[in-house]
């Protein structure tokens, strides 16, 4: 889909909270925008430069991200710097980490493949040290149902095919009794090789958390290693895995199945409701990284259910969505 106008356009109010904060007369450029309402345009004055996120407060609560930024610099990770805010505005100003995303980065440079992944799996190990924040919402069964209930709930409907929803939460219920309850740990919940940057002084910088909850270590690491945006070879994510550390091998196989079946109805609800349809273009990766993990015997049910509701004709890798 297309970037619209309306997209490129900063917020009427920008010019005077800029200049509350000392940036008066600063350009203002667009600069990207997300899965969410959230918008981001960089703010340049002279040599200085930083990043303007437009979250309009009846969609978005910038408050998580606020605390979690506050949380992650606090103990050495690096997260933007808030450096001012109007949350009745919708409007965050913050440290611009520049434009060398992980994703892109590997793109241009495939042989540091590994190096970076083990640099980003050193930051998500180091982060499972630590005690989850403060105040941070359970990562539990009851939202592991919610979530995977997008697949049926968005992703069904889009292929016109009728499913067994009350046999699909069942089949949940018994697959996530077999999760083991690890330590529990902050979860940035999608953390991956598009909202990784490589920064000047060689750290890895952290976006997209503003959505953290306290649950399993293996989610975080499925999320990094089971890309939708990005391909992870076979070889590469168990290279990665070793690198790690000992990890549940049933709780990574449950935790994958259930982030990408979420993912699928997401990335239909996206196109859906919001419009967003360049998201369909990552379905047919989520498809073989979902129906690998439900090979593991934790996920039989599962598996079975669907194998029973959905033909493979109804997976992305051979549908294509109606105009």
């Amino acid at each position: 889909m297309a970037v619209s106008l309306t997209d490129m356009i900063p917020p009427a109010h920008a010019p005077a909270f800029l200049a509350g904060c000392g940036w008066s007369g600063a350009a203002i450029l667009p600069l990207a925008g997300d899965a969410s309402f959230r918008r981001y345009f960089r703010v340049r004055d002279g040599a200085r430069d930083a990043v303007l996120m437009d979250a309009p407060p009846e969609q978005e609560d910038s408050r998580p991200f606020l605390a979690m930024a506050g949380h992650l610099n606090a103990i050495g990770f690096r997260a933007p710097r808030i450096l001012s805010h109007d949350l009745a505005a919708g409007l965050v100003l913050l440290e611009d980490f520049g434009d060398l995303r992980m994703a892109e980065a590997l793109a241009g440079s495939p042989e540091y493949e590994m190096e970076t992944y083990r640099a980003a799996i050193d930051l998500i190990r180091d982060l499972h040290a630590h005690p989850a924040a403060a105040d941070l919402p359970p990562y539990d069964d009851a939202v592991y149902r919610r979530e995977a209930a997008l697949f049926p709930d968005w992703y069904a409907p889009a292929v016109g095919i009728a499913v067994d929803g009350d046999g699909y939460g069942a089949a949940w219920d018994r697959a996530l009794a077999r999760l083991d309850r690890a330590p529990v740990v902050t979860v940035l919940r999608d953390y991956h090789a598009e909202n990784i940057m490589l920064l000047d002084d060689g750290m890895l910088g952290l976006l997209d958390f503003q959505d953290a909850l306290a649950g399993h270590p293996a989610y975080d690491v499925v999320s990094l290693l089971q890309d939708a945006r990005r391909e992870v070879s076979a070889e590469l994510e168990t290279a990665m895995l070793e690198h790690y550390g000992p990890i549940d091998a049933t709780a990574y196989a449950i935790l994958g199945a259930q982030r990408n079946a979420k993912i699928l109805g997401i990335f239909t609800r996206l196109w859906k409701r919001d419009g967003k349809d360049r998201y369909l273009a990552y379905q047919p990766r989520v498809w073989r990284y979902l129906e690998r993990d439900l090979m593991h015997p934790a996920l039989a049910e599962v598996r079975a259910w669907f194998d029973a509701n959905v033909p493979p004709a109804m997976r992305a890798a051979h549908w294509e969505p109606a105009a």
